[in-house]
């Protein structure tokens, strides 16, 4: 049996790691491309410049988290598996760990619903949630109840967007073909079978449920899991509504036990950050800070046609796509008292141009 945790709002390790993700300040960077599978990280996280060694931290709840540098400037990259929750943890407890504001790009998979080959990439303007309603009756299919709820639609961050379309084009390799759709709606499913028209043994009344999405969004042109609930956390996100845990931490680093790569020695930044206030002055940010998030996402399957990508593909796509997204992500200009501390950190880079080597506390 695990020790007690003190606090069971927002759990915390003694040294002050988050609960799921096992990250504590210092070792997740304001710029984040995140993916769902921990071989698309490790494959992306080549890129990254070979000093300061990139710091590899996987928590025992299955999250991957690569630190590095690329064209010498800070980013992270994170594997967090599939759908909403997966995505709460992460938006949630990365902003926890981080000063300043916080950009975010989602790479990923995605089926196809409008006619373009698989292979292609879509960078969606927004996203709407899709959602299986529990109050209506599956087993009878008797219910005043509607089968599934969409919700409103949710915007990207247009700069951030359009970032991530520039570098794409910039990129992309002259053997790629498949086009680059930057105009379309994404929709985000809780389930990959039922709530994305998926037909299965189980009784989930979906057979129409493509055509009625359409229907109701002309411009809907992909499905997955994960994009509606990062855009949707970024857009309503206010550091007033933060109230930092002064109170004790945790009797035990035992609930997260993360696993961190040797090569690289762990933050050795004690404090939580007000993540309202700069790393260096510790004054409230003016502006407040914010979180930007975007979306790419490679099509896989089509909808329409019924084809899926083969192997060889995906690997020369998401080289591509992965790639670019680090270019967009260092591309954007984030003020330096916006950003977070580098003293301490696993980024951080000695006079000599070496990393920083420091004893863990």
């Amino acid at each position: 049996m695990k020790d007690r945790i003190l606090d069971a709002n927002f759990p915390r390790t003694l040294d002050q790691r988050v609960y799921h993700l096992g990250l504590r300040a210092g070792e997740v960077a304001n710029r984040i491309l995140t993916v769902g599978s921990p071989s698309r990280a490790h494959g992306i996280a080549s890129y990254l410049d070979p000093a300061p060694t990139p710091f590899t931290l996987t928590s025992e709840r299955g999250f991957t988290t690569i630190t590095g540098r690329y064209k010498g400037v800070p980013v992270s990259i994170v594997s967090i598996g599939m759908g909403h929750p997966n995505a709460d943890f992460f938006v949630r407890e990365v902003r926890e760990c981080l000063n300043g504001d916080m950009v975010v790009v989602r790479l990923g998979s995605c089926g196809g619903l409008i006619d373009v080959p698989v292979g292609s990439v879509v960078v969606p303007k927004g996203s709407i949630a899709v959602t299986r309603n529990y109050d209506f009756d599956f087993a009878t299919g008797r219910s005043d109840e509607p089968p599934y709820r969409t919700s409103k639609p949710v915007f990207a961050d247009s700069t951030l967007h359009d970032a991530v379309v520039d570098a794409l084009k910039r990129t992309r390799p002259g053997s790629i073909t498949t086009p680059i759709v930057d105009h379309t709606l994404n929709a985000s499913a809780d389930s990959f079978y039922s709530s994305q028209g998926r037909q299965t043994s189980f009784p989930d009344h979906n057979a129409d449920l493509i055509e009625r999405l359409m229907a109701e969004h002309r411009d809907l042109g992909t499905f997955e899991m994960e994009t509606f609930h990062i855009l949707h956390l970024a857009s309503c996100w206010r550091p007033a509504a933060h109230a930092s845990d002064t109170g004790a931490p945790p009797l035990s680093r035992d609930a997260t036990a993360p696993s961190i790569y040797p090569a690289h020695p762990p933050s050795t930044q004690a404090e939580i950050p007000d993540v309202a206030t700069s790393a260096g002055d510790h004054q409230p940010l003016k502006p407040p800070p914010r979180i930007r998030a975007a979306a790419a996402q490679m099509v896989f399957a089509s909808r329409t046609s019924q084809d899926f990508i083969t192997p060889q593909e995906v690997a020369s796509i998401e080289a591509w796509t992965g790639r670019a997204v680090l270019e967009a992500l260092v591309g954007l200009v984030i003020q330096p008292d916006r950003l977070h501390e580098e003293k301490g950190s696993v980024w951080e880079v000695a006079q000599n141009g070496e990393a920083e080597i420091t004893v863990p506390r």
